[in-house]
C-alpha cells in the first residue's frame, strides 16, 4: 500500500473522528461510525466498491442520527465519502460507474433531506461532491492521455525496433549478393586465367579485364551502400530488371552458357519487384558458377497479368540433399517481401520465383 494512501487515511480519519469528542465526547457509536465513514478509504484503491458502500452507509446513517444527538457534532463534512467520490470517477470500470453514481446521488439526497439540512448546508455538500467527481473525472482524462501517450511511445518504438530489424536485413541480403557474386565470379576468371594464359593470351587477357570489372563495380556498389548507412550519400537505385543483360553477360564471360528466354510481354511492376527478381536471377547465376557442375543454364522471365515468372535452371547434376544456406534463404525472404513465392526442385537444380505484378 503505497505511503500516501496511509497519509491521507489518517488525514481523513483524524477529520471525522476529531468532532466526536471536541468539544463534547460523542457516544461510543458516534466514534465508530466515524471511524467506518474515514478509516476504510485506505483500501479504496484496491477495495473501490466494498469501500465506497462502507464509508457511504456509516456517513448517511450519522447524517439521519445527528439531529437526536444531546451534543450535536460542531461539524459533519463527509471527507471519506469525498475521498472516495473522487478516486470513485478516477479509477472505476464503465461497468461500474453508472450505477455507482446513481448509489452515490440516493445516497448524497438522503442524507440531506431527510435530516432537513438547510439550503446553505445542502447546496455546500452538494457542490463538494460535484467538485471531487468532477476532480477525479480529470484526473482519470490525464491518466488515460498519458497512457495513450506511452502506448503510441511504445508503438513507434516497435516500429522502429522492426524497420531497423528488416533495414539490417536487407543490408545484409545485399551484402551477401554483392559480395557472393562478385567474388564468385572474381574467382572463376582468376582459376581459368592461368590455363589459357600461353595457349589463348586474348581469352586470359578478357578473363583478367572481366575480373577488374567485377572488382570495381563490387567496390562502387559497397561504397554506394557503406556511403548511405553513414548518410554522406544519397541512396541510389538498386538495379532491377532492366540490368539483367549485363549479368548475363558477366555470368558467359566467366564460361557459363546462358539461355536467355522471356515469355508474354513485359509489364510495369514496382521497385521491390525489381530489386527482388535481379536479386535472385542473380544469386542463381551466382551458386551454379560456385556450386553446381554445370555448363549452361537457362533462364526464363515468364509475364502473366498478375505474376512475373522467373525459372533458373542448370544441367547440373543436382543436390539430393539441398542445404538452405544465406543465398537460399535471401531469396526467400526477398520473394515473400513481395507477396510472391520461391519454389527449389533439387533434381536439375532448378529455381522458381514467383512475383505478383498485379
Amino acid at each position: 500500500m503505497p505511503r500516501v494512501d496511509l497519509a491521507i487515511g489518517a488525514v481523513v480519519t483524524v477529520a471525522m473522528v476529531l468532532p466526536a469528542f471536541v468539544p463534547h465526547v460523542q457516544p461510543w457509536w458516534v466514534v465508530g461510525l466515524s471511524v467506518l465513514s474515514s478509516l476504510p478509504v485506505i483500501w479504496r484503491r484496491t477495495l473501490l466498491i466494498p469501500v465506497g458502500l462502507v464509508s457511504g452507509g456509516a456517513v448517511t446513517v450519522l447524517a439521519l442520527a445527528h439531529q437526536s444527538l444531546a451534543h450535536q457534532l460542531p461539524w459533519l463534512m463527509p471527507y471519506g465519502p469525498l475521498l472516495w467520490t473522487y478516486t470513485f470517477a478516477e479509477l472505476a470500470k464503465p461497468v461500474w460507474r453508472e450505477a455507482g453514481s446513481v448509489v452515490l446521488i440516493a445516497g448524497v439526497v438522503l442524507s440531506l433531506v431527510l435530516p432537513h439540512e438547510s439550503f446553505d448546508t445542502s447546496g455546500y455538500v452538494i457542490t463538494s461532491y460535484v467538485a471531487a467527481y468532477a476532480l477525479g473525472v480529470g484526473a482519470r482524462a490525464r491518466r488515460a492521455q498519458r497512457e495513450a501517450v506511452e502506448e503510441r511511445a511504445r508503438r513507434l518504438e516497435e516500429e522502429r525496433a522492426v524497420a531497423v530489424a528488416e533495414e539490417r536485413t536487407r543490408i545484409a541480403r545485399d551484402m551477401h549478393d554483392i559480395v557472393t557474386h562478385s567474388v564468385g565470379l572474381m574467382v572463376v576468371q582468376a582459376e581459368a586465367g592461368p590455363l589459357v594464359v600461353r595457349s589463348e593470351p586474348a581469352r586470359a587477357e578478357a578473363a583478367f579485364e572481366a575480373i577488374a570489372d567485377t572488382g570495381r563495380e563490387a567496390i562502387g556498389q559497397l561504397r554506394q551502400m557503406l556511403g548511405a548507412l553513414r548518410g554522406t550519400v544519397e541512396r541510389e537505385p538498386q538495379p532491377g530488371l532492366g540490368a539483367t543483360p549485363g549479368l548475363v553477360e558477366r555470368a558467359r564471360q566467366a564460361g557459363l552458357t546462358v539461355h536467355l528466354e522471356e515469355r508474354g510481354a513485359r509489364r510495369p511492376v514496382t521497385a521491390a519487384v525489381e530489386v527482388a527478381a535481379y536479386r535472385i536471377i542473380q544469386e542463381c547465376l551466382t551458386n551454379t558458377l560456385r556450386h553446381a557442375a554445370a555448363r549452361s543454364v537457362r533462364l526464363c522471365l515468364g509475364w502473366s497479368d498478375r505474376a512475373l515468372t522467373i525459372e533458373v535452371a542448370d544441367d547440373g547434376g543436382g543436390a539430393p540433399d539441398v542445404r538452405e544456406g544465406h543465398g537460399i534463404v535471401g531469396m526467400r525472404e526477398r520473394a515473400g517481401a513481395c507477396g510472391g513465392t520461391l519454389v527449389i526442385d533439387p533434381r536439375g537444380f532448378t529455381v522458381t520465383a514467383t512475383l505478383p505484378i498485379g
